[in-house]
């Protein structure tokens, strides 16, 4: 399926999984969708049938509670099936509320301390240059999680490291759970701090196939720097009534919701 397909089932699976649940985290779950499909289903040099093949690119969700979208998308891709998404949530299943490298084929790093998982993207970055490996590693941040020193902190350590094999989008969807980022803790102005700390910048519209693409194959010209994707993305994409509304940020859709979503989605 192309990437619209891809990101569209998504979607689905992504609604699906936390109405079941009756709780998680749809509004960044649908923020990042897009950028999660063109990854998954074109970039990731992975394979479903060897989910610890020494040589596969590596992806960390930093930001961790929009795991649907994550757990979507190994799913399309194969390491398990799409069935389980209706379990998200539930004792005993392996989808839990954050991302679980234990348990979770295809999963590369547990997260959702916010700050702490583009600092594990660093080390595998820095481990394969160490030991001349050709896999990339990728990851994808919250804005407000930007407002973790951490974050700065492993921007630091991956210019200062001239990690080229890295690349990290910021979901810049503009909110989070108590409201805009700028009224809660503005990490603003992004531009200009990510050139400062270092990095090699690509700004795009996050939820444009071709602008998520062309970023991706710009960063692999990119030498002696790492790539930030300053990715503009809409909270609660694709569903009209979660669009742009921080308090999606964390609730699950009523059963008359969840069919309006859905019908929205196909």
């Amino acid at each position: 399926m192309n990437n619209q397909e891809f990101a569209r089932e998504m979607r689905k699976l992504i609604l699906e999984g936390i109405y079941r649940a009756k709780s998680g985290h749809p509004g960044g779950s649908l923020s990042c969708t897009d950028i999660l499909a063109v990854l998954f289903n074109e970039e990731l040099k992975i394979d479903p049938k060897n989910p610890k093949m020494e040589d596969r690119d590596r992806f960390v969700l930093s930001k961790g509670h929009a795991c649907p979208a994550l757990y979507a998308a190994l799913a399309l891709k194969g390491f398990f099936s799409t069935d389980e998404l209706k379990n998200l949530r539930k004792i005993d299943s392996i989808l839990q509320g954050h991302p679980d490298m234990k348990h979770i084929p295809g999963v590369d790093m547990s997260t959702g301390s916010l700050g702490q998982g583009i600092s594990t993207a660093c080390g595998m970055a820095i481990s394969a240059k160490r030991n001349g490996k050709e896999y990339r590693v990728y990851s994808v941040l919250g804005d407000g999680e930007c407002q973790e020193g951490q974050v700065w902190e492993a921007m630091m350590f991956a210019a200062h490291y001239k990690l080229d094999n890295l690349c990290f989008f910021i979901d810049n969807n503009g909110l989070q759970i108590d409201g805009k980022i700028t009224d809660v803790m503005s990490p603003l102005p992004f531009e200009e701090k990510l050139l400062a700390f270092g990095m090699h910048l690509i700004q795009i519209d996050g939820h444009d196939y071709g602008q998520i693409k062309a970023a991706l194959a710009e960063a692999k010209t990119v030498k002696g720097k790492p790539t930030a994707i300053l990715a503009k993305t809409v909270k609660g994409k694709g569903v009209s009534f979660m669009e742009d509304i921080a308090s999606w940020h964390g609730a699950a859709p009523s059963e008359e919701q969840y069919n309006q979503a859905i019908g929205e989605v196909r």
